[in-house]
């Protein structure tokens, strides 16, 4: 099972930014129009309902937010641990947040947009 917990908000922006930019350069390169709800407008309205969500759990998990704010500043690798650690220490949690990112995820398998790193665990 894989699940990407750490910096939520940065890794919503850089798929968002990502899938936008693979959606255009694929209609270049493809003759081929892509699965129908999967625009850059689609992905945004997406990663906003994910984003919305994802700020909405942690104002009422405050452990869980003041967990992730905790982060800030630390090398990405070391982020990368302790959200696996953190993940595997609180399954609730790790289920929860997956979750409220499964449409994100629903929406880059139906259009093959790219995604951030999964986090083993």
């Amino acid at each position: 099972m894989a699940i990407r917990l750490g910096a939520l908000g940065i890794a919503v922006a850089a798929g968002t930014m990502a899938g936008a930019a693979l959606l255009g350069t694929t209609a270049t390169v493809s003759a081929q129009p892509p699965p129908p709800n999967c625009t850059a407008a689609d992905l945004s309205g997406v990663a906003a309902g994910v984003t919305a969500a994802t700020s909405a759990y942690l104002f009422t998990h405050p452990d869980v937010n003041a967990f992730f704010t905790s982060l800030k500043g630390l090398p990405r690798e070391e982020v990368r641990v302790r959200v696996g650690e953190y993940a595997d220490a609180n399954p609730q949690v790790r289920a929860d947040l997956q979750g409220i990112r499964q449409p994100m995820v629903d929406f880059r398998n139906r259009c093959g947009a790219p995604g951030p790193t999964s986090l083993p665990g």
